[in-house]
């Protein structure tokens, strides 16, 4: 490990909490917005997002000394098309409801400045280990606000938990959605975009509000 390459901690931090994309950066919010009106549809497109972070992290750093600069934008854009292309067909092929649900934005995974910014910035610069925790890091902290973001406007608006969840895991999972209130009692807007929009800006200031406590603690 060379000393300009962070800790596997430091890395963990930074994707989890301290530099999360989608609280810190504000990366990926098209289809964090379209995309997370329920768990299940935010769950699915988030495992897609990680899974392509780390096959295009790992590849673009083992072969980051023989791409030439004039042409490593090109290739990097070819190697996170190609696997979303493959991610698209799997799904299609064995989560077909799954795909209909999340229908564009799962091939736009391809324009996500998140995966994009973590070749350029990262995985052409570091070992294939360093690249491979950053893009499980900033994966997972993409994930976990997706799910939490779905899961709020799914229980605002439908009053349910995870329902479809068979969807992504299969018949096996029919049962593991949790109904909570009847859906004639949710909050429309909730899975509307204006909703997605209120939801996201009380993550952002609950995450503000977290920083400034562990500051206030630190000192």
């Amino acid at each position: 490990m060379t000393p300009s390459t962070p800790s596997k901690r430091e890395l963990l931090l930074a994707g989890l909490w301290a530099d999360n994309p989608a609280l810190v950066k504000l990366l990926g919010l098209c289809p964090l917005l379209a995309v997370s009106n329920t768990a299940i549809n935010a769950l699915g497109l988030g495992i897609a997002t990680l899974i392509t972070l780390v096959i295009s992290n790992t590849m673009v750093s083992v072969f980051r000394h023989y791409l030439l600069p004039s042409i490593r934008i090109p290739l990097y854009v070819l190697v996170i098309a190609s696997v979303v292309t493959c991610i698209e067909l799997l799904t299609q092929a064995w989560l077909p409801q799954l795909h209909r649900s999340l229908g564009i934005f799962l091939p736009l995974i391809v324009t996500n400045c998140l995966i994009m910014g973590r070749a350029e910035a990262f995985a052409s610069r570091q070992p294939v280990k360093a690249a491979i925790v950053d893009a499980l890091a900033m994966g997972l902290g993409f994930l976990l606000v997706l799910l939490l973001l779905g899961m709020a406007r799914e229980l605002i608006g439908l009053g349910s938990l995870f329902v479809g969840a068979e969807h992504l895991l299969g018949n096996s999972a029919q049962q593991a959605g949790i109904k909570v209130f009847n859906a004639e009692n949710g909050v429309l807007i909730a899975l509307l975009p204006p909703g997605a929009f209120f939801i996201l800006a009380a993550l952002l200031i609950a995450k503000r509000k977290i920083d400034r406590q562990i500051d206030t603690k630190s000192r």
